[in-house]
């Protein structure tokens, strides 16, 4: 018996039926415009929010596509009000429009009581002059504010007033490359430049692309680029990521070293391509004064304009800290790109992402990159460690949340559990991964391994990759620093022992971490150290939405299965 996968109800849920013989092919459609809350392995609840649709509608999704996917594979008749709702929300996308008109910022919709609405609202009347025959002049330099406004009010604008061109700089693609590898941008590579910059014109140029770690993103940025020829700012999470960002730069396009530099705690230079890190930005000599009392200034914050940059480039945009999006706020009129694993972010502000920095432009699921052989196949296992007595009545008895799931994360039973897995990876690479500095100390003196933390000097954590790239090191121990643009080709094992609470932002990251391709067409292996019956297993089932966003079924095994294989 033949059955329709969705069960699309009036509150904006929709449960998903993982054993319908459709799941699989609406899975993936339904992504385009909802957004996934819970997996459990039976249904998956998936929501539709303001956002999730107002994203579709931005990156060309009609009304009439998304209730065609929803109609086509619902078990039900679609509800009435629901229907109404979508039309709704879609049609809000673009209703107001920013343009430029005589050298003026204007504020335009053909609906004139939806303007009068705009221009009464407490936030957005600051931000607005008269009314003219051509629309409502915009303060000068409200651009970004107001488009954080009008978001929040409901009525994200359509924004084509334009971009400045910036200072010029030639700059082509290098093939092959510098060292001596021939490559070409891949098919969905090119996709994404184009829809990002859409041949230079009002519509093109800000936006986010959205691929996993391995899928070549960097790459996108050095093809955009390209097209865009201009003066660009790369932003990046760490002073590594910014050295692989000015390495793939030097090797793949035209640019000489005497065009582009590092701006990061090391170095201070500025060049027509400038590659910083978040962190620098946001550096504050002080937070208060005590002599005058004054709340301290971001100095190097002034690198956004020391040079005429044409072209702002956000690496894991899902990091931006909150004082460069109010810097960002200002620089409307630059183009801007975000590359991403996820939209997810932890603090919730994925509106100003989509504001600020754009809508998503484009993302391709995980899996399609996986059958043509782009990114690894991996395959994912939770495996399940018991606590003792002692220890778990110490998790009951603790004060909050976040500490019970902390003893649970450091449970010491893990420890034989991993060394286990890690001789049974004795031919593998393996990335051990953890958020807790005292288990991870644990952790590396069990294995005889070294610990990658965030005071480890750069110039180690670099020997310290370099030496696990080229096979001298077989097993790395690393913290929270080596979630993010670390790359690490031939990782093929990684083995997480804590995490983040529920951050299915992290759990992107680090299973991004082992999915580039491998030369021998090996696939990889992620394993995630569960205490049971525990808060860890509670936020372990949060973090793994994602891994069933992309597709991935993961397995549940238990400890004591492992232990035996070693015997």
């Amino acid at each position: 018996m033949t059955y329709a996968p969705l069960i699309v109800q009036s509150d904006w849920s929709i449960l998903a039926d993982t054993h319908a013989p459709d799941y699989e092919q609406v899975r993936p459609l339904l992504a385009q415009f909802a957004e996934l809350e819970r997996s459990p392995e039976h249904i998956h609840f998936y929501r539709l929010t303001p956002l999730s649709l107002w994203n579709a509608a931005a990156a060309g999704l009609r009304l009439e596509a998304i209730l065609d996917i929803l109609s086509r594979y619902s078990r039900f008749t679609l509800p009435a009000n629901l229907v109404t709702d979508i039309a709704d929300y879609i049609g809000r996308y673009g209703l107001l429009k920013l343009v430029t008109h005589e050298g003026r910022l204007l504020l335009q919709s053909t609906d004139q009581r939806l303007l009068q609405r705009v221009c009464a609202d407490k936030r957005c009347q600051p931000l607005l002059l008269d009314q003219t025959a051509n629309g409502v002049r915009v303060q000068p330099g409200a651009r970004g504010e107001l488009k954080q406004a009008l978001t929040e009010l409901g009525y994200p604008p359509a924004d084509t007033a334009g971009y400045v061109d910036g200072a010029a700089l030639a700059v082509t693609l290098r093939t092959p490359s510098m060292t001596g590898i021939a490559w070409q941008l891949r098919s969905y590579q090119t996709e994404a430049v184009d829809a990002f910059y859409e041949h230079g014109n009002e519509a093109g140029g800000s936006g986010v692309i959205v691929l996993p770690c391995g899928a070549g993103k960097t790459v996108i940025g050095l093809g955009i680029i390209a097209a865009a020829q201009t003066n660009t700012l790369i932003l990046c999470p760490n002073t590594v990521a910014v050295r692989q960002w000015i390495s793939e730069i030097l090797d793949k396009t035209t640019l000489t070293a005497h065009e582009v530099g590092e701006y990061s705690s090391d170095r201070k230079e500025i060049k027509p391509i400038t590659v910083a890190t978040y962190q620098i930005l946001t550096y504050r000599p002080f937070a208060v004064d005590t002599a005058t009392g004054e709340v301290g200034l971001f100095p190097h914050m002034r690198l956004f304009g020391e040079r005429d940059w044409g072209l702002l480039i956000y690496d894991e945009v899902h990091l931006l800290p909150a004082p460069v999006f109010r810097a960002t706020a200002d620089l409307q009129a630059r183009r801007r790109l975000g590359l991403t694993a996820t939209l997810i972010r932890e603090d919730g502000r994925e509106r100003d992402v989509f504001a600020l920095i754009g809508p998503k432009k484009y993302d391709l699921p995980w899996h399609d990159l996986e059958h043509d052989g782009y990114i690894a196949a991996a395959e994912c296992i939770e495996v399940r460690v018991p606590m003792d007595a002692d220890r778990r009545m110490e998790a009951a008895l603790a004060e909050t949340n976040q500490e019970a799931y902390r003893i649970a994360a450091e449970n010491p039973a893990k420890l034989q559990v991993l060394h286990a897995l890690v001789q049974a990876h004795s031919g593998d690479h393996v990335l051990v991964i953890g958020q807790y500095l005292k288990q991870l100390e644990a952790v590396a003196k069990r294995l005889d391994a070294p610990l990658i933390t965030g005071k480890t000097a750069n110039a180690e954590r670099e020997r310290l990759y370099a030496e696990f790239r080229s096979g001298a090191l077989r097993v790395l121990v690393v913290s929270k620093v080596a979630n993010f643009a670390i790359d690490l080709p031939d990782a093929d094992v990684a083995i997480q022992v804590s995490g983040t609470f529920g951050s299915r932002q992290e759990e992107a990251q680090r299973l991004g971490r082992i999915l580039r391709p491998k030369a021998d067409g090996r696939g990889a292996r992620f394993y995630t150290l569960v205490t049971s019956e525990s808060r860890d297993q509670d936020f372990a089932a949060k973090r793994q939405l994602f891994l069933a966003e992309q597709g991935y079924h993961y397995t549940i095994v238990d400890a004591q299965t492992i232990l035996r294989s070693e015997r």
